[in-house]
């Protein structure tokens, strides 16, 4: 028996041992959850005082890369949004195309073939086979513009000889159509990109032309 005191006096001790990192452990977590309730305390006592301190942005170096990296990607905040004011006043430089078309509906299309000395060039957007099926508002001229969207960029003489009629000098005004008034508008779009002035569109364009009883000329 004296023999197996020693393994039993080792093993007794070696279990201790083994549940000391245990213990350490619950004395590691007793010790966390004092701290935060401790913080949890002090945050309700200054809480109010706390929520109100902001660190200045020089002593956030993360927050200033940030946005340094923000302004280099995608330009200054008031480029990238969008205001009322910057509507209202568009900056210095702006493009011809940002200006509006004049928008014309059918009895003032209508009243423009009428008159004996129009005061605007008609222009059909669509191309020549829809043309030759359907017919033209009375006095259009035809510039397809999917397949000729260079049209207004060209000279006046390669637009006469690739058209068979005098370009419209950027001075006159223009009013596009088409079938459904899309190509229409970037008809427009390309006319005042080019230089001209007047430029209005029919958004209406041929279906609603035809549906109202416009005349055609085929």
């Amino acid at each position: 028996m004296a023999s197996r005191r020693p393994i039993a006096y080792l093993l007794r001790a070696s279990s201790a041992a083994t549940l000391l990192p245990t213990a350490a452990a619950r004395t590691s977590l007793r010790s966390i959850a004092l701290a935060s309730r401790d913080s949890a305390r002090h945050y309700s006592a200054t809480g109010a005082a706390t929520a109100r301190t902001r660190i200045p942005a020089s002593r956030r170096p993360g927050l200033v890369s940030i946005a340094a990296s923000r302004s280099t990607l995608f330009g200054p905040a008031h480029v990238a949004r969008y205001s009322q004011d910057a509507a209202a006043a568009p900056p210095s430089g702006a493009a011809a195309d940002d200006k509006p078309s004049k928008i014309w509906d059918f009895e003032a299309i209508n009243k423009l073939i009428q008159s004996s000395k129009p005061g605007a060039v008609l222009i059909d957007a669509r191309e020549p086979h829809e043309l030759q099926q359907t017919g033209r508002i009375p006095g259009a001229i035809n510039v397809p513009i999917t397949t000729a969207p260079d049209s207004f960029h060209i000279s006046a003489d390669e637009f006469e000889d690739r058209f068979g009629y005098p370009r419209p000098s950027p001075a006159t005004e223009v009013v596009m159509y088409c079938k459904a008034g899309v190509r229409s508008r970037a008809a427009a779009g390309l006319a005042r990109d080019a230089g001209w002035t007047s430029v209005g569109e029919y958004p209406g364009s041929w279906l609603d032309w035809v549906e109202k009883g416009g005349k055609v000329q085929h």
